[in-house]
């Protein structure tokens, strides 16, 4: 018999004590047996704290998130990937229920890897939005430094999406630099186990950064009972549990973060012009059915409510039980099944309590289907139920969830009673509105909004290119307010940062300079006789300056930039118009031709480190630049990002474009990229022949 191991403190741990048989949610066949960990929690904790943490934060941001690429790959290795499969199986999921855990689970890695090498420095601390100046004279200033908190994150997951779910959380809080400890649901905890093991034993995360604790409800709370406030807990579940979490001491009282998703009675909502016939009425249907199917409806974003207009109620009804009938439920793993059963038979007894509250407020409309094939008895199968609501603000409608395959239709009568039944819900993960009449699409979505973490629009434009109603994606926040729990997860770098602490620093620009590894206004800098642009990457340092010479900018200048570009707004052509003008007050050069000759004064002419400029950002044109004026341009080494394995890093440039009067005219970061010394981190090495 297969026992479920937890994997704490840098060993795998296998429970001695009395344990309760998982079964194959199809067949009813044992597969594994869960028992308490055994594992001594207070000690797992300590371990990611003192172990896990110190190994990520001496990593940098590009450095956790090579790993998390390498990890996601391990997962989509055909091995692996089928090994996941096969165990899914047993949960109830269909290949394509399992695609969207198993495989859109590394997916995960693989974006938070790729958007923390795009977006984040390669460093170990991130600095978070402008510089504040505290003083005119920039004697004084303060940066929001981000940092990761000395605790550790741990999960706890729901059963329906066992990979996925801890690999959303995972992924930030590594980039972040908080190691996991992982508590799985117990139906499903052998396929976190699996998945686990298989990270585990390619040794590519530092030792500590993941541990995973198949823990009992004693052992659960003995280990919250070990958190503070440099620690988190991500929570995925039921409502009920949620409170019991933010009752806890170890949020009441020593402030550890709590992050909650939670019950939600997500809603679709077909617009009034989406009438019977329209690309978007048979999107609503198709995405409705989707939703109540995909995973037997046991996700967290499945449609529970599907409201109408009263004149498409009928249409809707017919078009959905149609699609329904259609749908083939059966075991898994056969390629021909559309839906499997639900994870175990207690799940499925739990659905039919609420389906049987529900009909106290609505009719059926489709709930039967052909189970021959299957042992309907030892299987936890259940027919797709769609129910009709007989009072559209039922509050059973709206603050019942059957967590299966299970939908209600409402219909309304205008949009303002569209948003309002929507809210009735108290507040739900995602909700989807259909419909190609932009004005009736505009109120729907700005309506909801509020009560929603994410509002999908489908029209016929977009229906081939969307992601679905259910798929949470990693660049978007994932939560929702309410009774959907009033949490965040993913969100792209905004994940990232709810794991890390932003302290605001406050002290002479000389000192951030050294914090942030970023040249702050003020700071000493250290002006080159040579040309900046002649040294290598590893030879630049952060406050590298040069003054340029200057150049007059002439009338002539003017005319021929405009008469070669074809910009010849009349600011730069007619100086009765520009005079006229309460922002020029007289004829102007073009910003764009200050910029092309503060280049010329700038850039190093030969072959050189400077590999390329692939850039400008936060470009402001400050001051006109009048026929007449002397220009010159101060070049300031501001950042430097390096590109491990690329031969070359990028260097920023705080670049100040200046009259003979010492006012700025434009102001603007030159982006480059800029060689390593040779030999260095990929770069060639010198040729033999000097």
């Amino acid at each position: 018999m297969q026992r479920v191991e937890s994997y704490t403190a840098g060993a795998w741990r296998r429970p001695s004590g009395e344990g309760r048989p998982l079964r194959d949610a199809a067949t009813g066949r044992v597969v594994a047996e869960l028992a308490p960990a055994g594992a001594d929690v207070a000690a797992a904790a300590e371990y990611g704290r003192t172990v896990g943490g110190p190994a990520l934060r001496e990593l940098t941001f590009h450095q956790r998130a090579a790993i998390l690429r390498d990890a996601g790959r391990l997962l989509l290795a055909d091995q692996a990937k089928e090994q996941l499969y096969d165990l899914s199986y047993c949960t109830g999921a269909t290949r394509s229920d399992s695609w969207i855990d198993i495989e859109g689970g590394a997916g995960v890695l693989l974006s938070y890897a790729g958007k923390a090498r795009r977006e984040l420095p390669n460093s170990r601390v991130a600095v978070d939005g402008a510089i504040e100046a505290l003083s005119r004279d920039d004697s004084f200033s303060a940066a929001h430094l981000l940092t990761p908190r000395k605790g550790v994150e741990v999960q706890i997951n729901a059963f329906n999406f066992p990979v996925w779910g801890m690999l959303e959380k995972l992924a930030p809080a590594f980039i972040a630099g908080v190691p996991s400890v992982v508590k799985p649901a117990s139906p499903t905890a052998y396929l976190a186990e699996a998945a686990v093991r298989l990270i585990i034993e390619s040794g590519l995360l530092p030792e500590g950064s993941m541990q995973l604790l198949c823990a009992s409800p004693p052992e659960l709370d003995s280990l919250l009972d070990c958190l503070g406030g440099q620690d988190s807990i991500a929570f995925t579940g039921s409502a009920a549990t949620a409170a019991a979490l933010r009752a806890h001491p170890a949020v009441t009282a020593r402030a550890a973060r709590l992050n909650v998703e939670a019950d939600s009675l997500n809603a679709a909502v077909l617009a009034p012009g989406a009438a019977p016939g329209t690309a978007e009425f048979d999107l609503f249907t198709a995405e409705v059915v989707t939703e109540m199917t995909a995973k037997a409806g046991q996700k967290c974003t499945a449609i529970r409510r599907a409201l109408v207009p009263e004149r498409h109620l009928d249409a809707a009804a017919e078009a959905l039980a149609e699609a329904l009938r259609a749908v083939a439920v059966g075991d898994p793993r056969d390629r021909s099944t559309g839906m499997g059963p639900l994870v175990g038979l207690a799940q499925r007894d739990e659905v039919a309590a609420s389906v049987a509250a529900l009909r106290e407020a609505a009719v059926p409309v489709a709930d039967s289907c052909d189970l021959s094939g299957v042992d309907p008895v030892a299987g936890a199968f259940m027919a797709p139920t769609l129910l009709q609501a007989t009072d559209p603000r039922s509050e059973t409608v709206h603050t019942t969830e059957a967590f299966g395959p299970v939908s209600t239709l409402v219909p309304y009568g205008s949009i303002d009673e569209a948003v309002e039944l929507v809210a009735a819900g108290g507040g739900s993960l995602v909700a989807s509105v259909y419909g190609a009449d932009r004005d009736e699409i505009t109120d729907l979505a700005l309506g909801i909004a509020s009560h929603h973490g994410r509002v999908l629009i489908v029209d016929q434009a977009m229906a081939p290119a969307s992601t679905g109603h259910g798929s949470p994606l990693p660049p978007l926040v994932h939560g929702g307010p309410g009774r959907a729990g009033g949490g965040q997860e993913m969100g792209g770098m905004r994940g990232v940062h709810a794991h890390m602490q932003r302290t605001a620093v406050q002290g002479s620009p000389d000192m951030l300079t050294a914090v942030t590894g970023e040249h702050v206004d003020g700071s000493v800098t250290r002006e080159h006789k040579g040309h900046p642009f002649k040294l290598t990457f590893d030879e630049l340092e952060v406050g590298d300056s040069i003054t340029t010479g200057s150049r007059t900018v002439t009338r002539a200048d003017i005319a021929a930039f405009a008469e070669s570009t074809g910009d010849k707004f009349y600011a730069h052509m007619d100086d009765e118009a520009a005079a006229r003008s309460p922002i020029f007050n007289g004829l102007v050069a073009h910003g764009y031709l200050v910029l092309s000759f503060a280049a010329g004064l700038f850039v190093w002419p030969d072959e050189g480190p400077v590999l390329a400029n692939y850039g400008i950002d936060r470009l402001r044109f400050a001051k006109p630049t009048y026929p007449g004026d002397e220009i010159h341009a101060v070049l300031t080494c501001k950042r430097k990002r390096k590109l491990d394995g690329r031969g070359y890093g990028e260097v920023a440039w705080d670049t100040r474009v200046a009259n003979q009067h010492g006012e700025v005219n434009a102001a603007y970061d030159v982006l480059t990229m800029v060689a390593n010394a040779p030999g260095v981190d990929g770069a060639p090495e010198a040729s033999g022949d000097g």
